[in-house]
């Protein structure tokens, strides 16, 4: 045995040596089983992975069998088919539809945003002009305002027999009577009815203008939807009766009750209800005291509207009938409503900003000139009515201010009845070379340029855009004063290009910021046309920019208001006191250099129809391509404006340039507002000899114009006003809603009571 263990590997010295060297030799090998292991787990962990794949892709595919074998079971074809797939389309295009005006409704509900939204609504508002008589009021008349039920039973079904017989049926959007329109006008020439429902009615009255885009239709139809969730029928019903434009100024059925009859819509009777009803749609056209018989026909057309609507008998209308109202006789006198309405958004503003705190009935005198309201709607529609058809225009607008934003009148129209959209401060059109002078400011302040600098008016391009001046022809080498006078549109298109020294799109950029400067806010496009006036500006914008021109280059705030007080006649916001500073905008000796060549404009240029004897007039021309729109805004040293003419469907006039018509409109106007006012000086330019320090006495009556009367100074003015707010104070008695001699205050001088102009 001792042998045998003396040869086997485990015995002795050497067979404990090899075992040893054996073990050396295994190390490596102790590490396979581990590598095995992991192998096999990979390998486990892949065809785990391959097998679910595998079942994933079999099931799906059993899936896709039984679908297929169901869907077979609605297989169509033939005609069947296409109705189908006709139904499909339908549904695909209507759910990109969908968002499509979800997207466009954005605005709408940023409009409900605040909850206060009501509140803010229900302003009564009582105006006066700049002399401190009432000139209309505007909001829910808290002082008289007649719930619904004392109203004759009568009054309300004649309005929803007229205006919306299926209101208390439809969720805001009667579909069923927008048909029924669409289908009416569709075999008529024009429009016969009206699609829009009184809830539809409501909201653009309280959220909306009178702008007829699409963009205003998809938000009345969302708020409406608004309106219908968060108030009941009877709310929505009161709140458009207490609103809606009568006529005559009177805004809400209770004021035409008064205006119209000098009864409370408590004591109407049939008759007069139903004319009362037929006005809603058209309140200029059926007024009764400017056309009787069209009132009185449209009276009968409501009462037959009661019988169809299954309200009343025929026997019941029939004393109305026989019996029709005869309304109290006055006088067709203007209201100044654009102006009104213009200033009831500035108040709005100001309430929904906090500054007049929690007062809504309020007492806001105004910078309102009626005399020269009413003249520059006499002007216009004189002018329309002789010269409309030849030129081929319908509509105009015009603003008339100050030099300090202090708005004297405006036009927003021919007919406020026919159409309540304002278009001198909604309407966006392209002011063509009216623009212009925001070019050549912003060349001089560069510092490359000074009205002497002789231009070349040569031809042009920028890329494919190739501008044309409107003569077709070139004048060559002249001062750059002359160029503007000339309005040559590759002048305005080259000094672009140098403004940015040699790159067109920073020139554009640096126009575009003076005129932000200057209180443009519409979005200006950034195109090589820019300069010549293709993007579209606000008229209420535009003046308001042409009146720091002759202020020396302050910014001037377009407003309405100069003194608010509230129900107890207290003074709660003035506008040099609250309103914003005419800050410093722009470098006031490039102001007066731009100031000096527009003053050629009218004196030798485009504008000569705008000259006013012994009186320094600044202002440009302008006119679009296709003769789309011709404007003319210009000032004096006291006051001035914009006046524009155009299509509000963008149909090309006959040919009108902004030399013709509106400047003519502006002279007619101004020279009325002008007559016996103290001159004013442009600043930095050298007032005339023949009116330096004088009254205007040189400016005279337009042709067949009734000179105004003796005028008092600003100064005289602001001295009545101070008497008026001591007697006030020696008065404590609580003023309502109308007015101003209620409170103590001393009558107004004659001079100003009759329209005197400070």
């Amino acid at each position: 045995m001792g042998g045998l263990k003396s040869v086997l590997p485990g015995g002795g010295a050497r067979g404990r040596a090899s075992r040893a060297n054996n073990e050396k030799a295994s190390e490596p090998l102790s590490e396979q089983p581990l590598q095995k292991r992991l192998r096999r787990i990979l390998l486990a962990v892949d065809a785990r992975f391959d097998s679910t794949v595998y079942d994933m892709a079999r099931r799906a595919g059993e899936i896709y069998e039984d679908f297929v074998l169901f869907m077979e079971r609605f297989h169509v074809s033939g005609v069947a088919r296409l109705g189908v797939e006709l139904a499909c389309e339908t549904l695909t295009l209507g759910f990109f539809g969908l968002v499509f005006m979800l997207v466009l409704a954005g605005s709408a509900f940023k409009m409900t945003q605040n909850e206060d939204w009501l509140k803010q609504a229900d302003l009564a508002i009582t105006f006066l002009d700049r002399y401190g008589n009432e000139v209309g009021r505007r909001g829910i008349r808290h002082d008289d305002a007649v719930p619904i039920d004392q109203y004759p039973d009568y009054v309300v079904k004649a309005v929803l027999a007229t205006e919306d017989r299926r209101f208390y049926e439809h969720f805001g959007i009667d579909v069923i009577g927008t048909l029924r329109a669409l289908t009416v006008n569709a075999r008529s020439t024009g429009v016969v009815q009206g699609g829009s429902s009184l809830t539809q009615q409501l909201a653009k009255n309280l959220f909306l203008s009178s702008e007829r885009t699409y963009t205003r239709k998809i938000n009345e139809a969302y708020l409406a939807l608004w309106l219908e969730h968060h108030l009941t029928k009877r709310e929505i019903l009161q709140l458009y009766l207490d609103r809606a434009y009568m006529g005559g100024g009177a805004f809400g059925i209770q004021a035409a009750a008064e205006f119209y009859f000098g009864k409370s819509i408590r004591d109407v009777s049939l008759s007069e209800a139903a004319m009362l009803a037929g006005l809603f749609k058209a309140p200029t056209k059926y007024a009764p005291h400017k056309n009787l018989p069209a009132a009185r026909a449209r009276a009968n057309d409501v009462l037959r509207n009661l019988v169809a609507a299954g309200f009343m008998t025929e026997s019941q209308i029939t004393p109305a009938l026989r019996s029709p109202a005869t309304p109290i006789m006055r006088p067709a006198e203007n209201s100044g409503d654009w102006y009104l309405d213009y200033a009831y958004t500035e108040i709005r503003k100001l309430a929904s900003s906090g500054a007049l705190g929690d007062h809504r009935v309020l007492i806001v005198r105004t910078a309102l000139d009626p005399n020269v309201q009413k003249q520059a709607e006499e002007v216009i529609e004189k002018n329309l009515r002789e010269q409309g058809r030849g030129y081929r225009v319908k509509q105009s607008a015009m603003v008339a201010m100050e030099t300090d934003g202090a708005v004297r009148a405006i036009v927003g129209g021919r007919d406020y009845g026919a159409s309540q959209f304002n278009r001198a401060t909604d309407a966006i059109r392209q002011p063509g070379s009216s623009f212009k002078p925001y070019v050549y400011l912003t060349a001089l302040m560069t510092g490359k340029y000074k009205p002497t600098t002789v231009v070349t008016d040569s031809p042009v391009c920028i890329g494919d855009y190739c501008v044309r001046n409107y003569s077709g022809g070139y004048a060559g080498s002249l001062p750059l004063s002359l160029a503007l006078a000339k309005s040559l549109n590759t002048i305005a298109i080259k000094l672009s290009i140098a403004i940015g020294n040699g790159d067109s799109r920073a020139g554009r950029a640096k126009i575009i910021e003076t005129c932000r400067k200057l209180g443009i806010s519409t979005p200006l496009e950034d195109t090589p046309s820019l300069p010549v006036g293709q993007s579209g500006v606000y008229l209420m914008e535009h003046a308001a920019a042409y009146a720091s021109f002759a202020n020396g280059g302050k910014r001037a705030y377009s407003h309405a208001a100069i003194e608010i007080r509230n129900s107890r006649g207290e003074t709660i916001y003035t506008h040099d006191r609250d309103g914003p500073k005419p800050a410093q905008v722009l470098p006031q000796d490039k102001v007066v250099e731009l100031a000096t060549m527009m003053k050629r404009v009218v004196d030798e240029g485009t504008a000569k129809r705008a000259q006013l004897p012994g009186i320094d007039v600044i202002g440009k021309t302008g006119t679009t391509n296709g003769y789309k729109d011709a404007w003319f805004c210009g000032y004096t040293g006291v006051m001035g404006g914009c006046v524009w003419y155009g299509n509000d469907d963008n149909e090309p006039m006959n040919n009108m340039t902004g030399g013709a018509l509106p400047a003519g409109t502006w002279h007619d106007v101004i020279a009325y507002a002008l007559q016996g006012v103290p001159s004013t000086p442009i600043v930095g330019l050298r007032p005339a000899a023949s009116n330096a320090g004088a009254p205007s006495a040189a400016v005279n009556a337009p042709s067949g114009q009734t000179p105004r009367s003796g005028m008092l100074s600003r100064a005289a003015l602001q001295a009545i006003e101070a008497i008026q707010v001591k007697l006030r104070a020696l008065d404590p008695k609580p003023a309502g809603p109308g007015a101003l001699q209620k409170q103590g205050a001393a009558p107004l001088p004659a001079a100003v009571a009759a329209g005197a102009t400070p």
